[in-house]
């Protein structure tokens, strides 16, 4: 790898993350030296470019700072396409028009000799995909509301047909083939919930906020699932003895 190309590299694992990066992990990744990690890092901050930190310990770089926006290796724009593509083909239509405008932004924006793998991916999604359930929910405004932090009045039908009026504090969208869910807090059920937005049959976006920041909450969501992930995981290890 040129010099030039890993003083980039460094930078944008640094990017990646907010924890301190140690020496010995940048160099895994590059495949290359710890003492070359020094050097490089050391050539980096002369040329103050803000990281923070010191041997032994590691490093970070500082918020705020950014490279030019066309600085994309060949790799960077196929991922980049291939999850438009995804996305232009799986999620609710303002995001699919959003990937399409994204590839085209990037075909437009790169130079001629990487437009090849945004023009002529060598990765692609397949031409027909499964067609998602349609959506009782107006998923623009549910990222809306999620970003605001404001809460949603949801009439809900349940897998049986049961309906049920609650308020909820969204969290997240997950979007899968055939269907999307919405993840919120339940004041209900005073709990995180998965709801199906095919079940959805009214919703009505509230001015108030909630207590707690969205990133907070996805962040707590998150710690509940591995936790019971993990537990599933143990429970399938300990066999139909551990069931007594």
């Amino acid at each position: 790898m040129r010099r030039a190309d890993r003083l980039f590299q460094i930078i944008q694992i640094l990017r990646r993350t907010r924890r301190p990066l140690t020496a010995d992990a940048i160099a895994a990744e590059l495949e290359t030296s710890k003492r070359t990690v020094y050097r490089d890092i050391a050539d980096l901050m002369a040329q103050r470019v803000p990281i923070r930190g010191e041997a032994g310990i590691g490093y970070v770089l500082d918020e705020g700072y950014d490279l030019p926006p066309l600085m994309l290796t060949p790799d960077e724009i196929e991922a980049a396409v291939l999850g438009a593509q995804w996305v232009s083909t799986q999620a609710d239509p303002a995001l699919a028009r959003a990937a399409q405008d994204l590839i085209a932004k990037i075909a437009a924006a790169v130079p001629d000799r990487l437009r090849p793998y945004v023009l002529e991916p060598a990765t692609r999604m397949p031409p027909h995909p499964p067609a998602a359930a349609p959506d009782g929910l107006d998923m623009a405004r549910t990222r809306a509301w999620i970003h605001a932090g404001r809460k949603i009045r949801l009439s809900y039908a349940d897998e049986l047909g049961r309906p049920s009026d609650r308020v909820v504090w969204p969290v997240t969208v997950a979007y899968f083939q055939t269907v999307r869910l919405l993840v919120a807090w339940c004041e209900l059920r005073q709990d995180f919930r998965h709801f199906r937005a095919d079940r959805v049959t009214a919703a009505d976006f509230l001015d108030e906020r909630y207590p707690d920041r969205p990133a907070i909450l996805r962040d707590r969501w998150l710690r509940g699932m591995q936790s019971q992930i993990q537990r599933q995981q143990a429970e399938g290890a300990a066999g139909p003895s551990a069931q007594g």
